[in-house]
């Protein structure tokens, strides 16, 4: 057999829809003509049908339903679970990604995050109680990216070690005190104005950040505690994260000089939208 014919059979595997399809086609296929290819043929095979699993995911699907059922924060559950569109990029995660930059891994797994959150909620979870968020977070693995993964993971080991801060605004686990989810997905093109808008738009929300700069006291999130290694990290201090971004210039001078005294609202684990049907 020829290097052409195995190109060929390869050109054929790359059009099969399922990657684990394709995966299982492929070494099957490999094993059944070893004998048979030279070392050169089996390598335009698995060069050719590992192209498929380079590609990235096409993320305007997900934009196309944000836009349709995210209004202000909310979301309409039903609506997301009556388009079949929405669970076929769910389904299209599962499959091996190569992603090099920066830029590139935040915008597909802070997309896949928020799109497997959604889907944890019409699947019939909840982040609502404490076995709720066991089993949200902690228990239920999602296929991504050629391997299964919980949220809580997703966030702790592939999200926080890229090291900026501002995902803690752009990731949204489908509750009310969660930053709003935006009414479209994240691109590379945009992700700068992006972040810094979930970041700026998240500590100037009062009902997730409060100021009083006559008492130098904040009420802020709980997110500010729970990441505050994070904060710390990337500002010296919570209290300074938060002056780069918080719009009233007397409350900034206080913070970025960390005058003020840091109490914490309770979260609200409700959830962010009407419920799915």
């Amino acid at each position: 057999m020829s290097v052409i014919d195995v190109i060929r059979k390869a050109r054929w595997c790359v059009y099969r829809s399922d990657y684990l399809e394709r995966l299982e086609m492929i070494m099957g296929y490999t094993r059944h003509c070893a004998s048979h290819v030279s070392r050169a043929a089996l390598l335009a095979l698995a060069l050719a049908c590992s192209a498929t699993f380079a590609q990235g995911i096409d993320h305007s699907v997900f934009d196309k339903v944000l836009r349709e059922n995210a209004r202000d924060g909310q979301v309409n559950y039903p609506g997301v679970q009556a388009t079949a569109e929405f669970k076929r990029y769910v389904d299209a995660l599962a499959a091996p990604a190569k992603l090099d930059a920066k830029s590139d891994k935040l915008v597909y797994y802070m997309n896949a995050y928020n799109a497997l959150a959604m889907q944890g909620i019409i699947d019939g979870l909840s982040p609502s109680g404490f076995l709720g968020r066991q089993r949200y977070f902690k228990s239920k693995d999602w296929k991504l990216a050629g391997e299964d993964i919980t949220l809580y993971n997703l966030e702790h080991k592939i999200l926080r070690p890229l090291g900026d801060a501002r995902i803690h605004f752009s990731i949204v686990c489908a509750s009310r005190s969660c930053p709003k989810i935006r009414s479209e997905a994240y691109s590379a093109a945009k992700l700068e104005a992006q972040m810094e808008d979930n970041a700026r738009s998240f500590i100037n929300d009062p009902t997730r950040n409060r100021f009083n700069k006559d008492k130098k006291s904040a009420e802020i999130s709980e997110i500010f505690k729970w990441f505050a290694e994070d904060f710390n990290a990337s500002a010296g201090s919570v209290q300074k994260y938060i002056a780069k971004y918080v719009s009233d210039p007397d409350v900034a001078k206080g913070l970025a000089s960390e005058q003020y005294k840091i109490s914490y609202l309770d979260y609200n684990w409700n959830l962010n939208g009407t419920p799915p049907k």
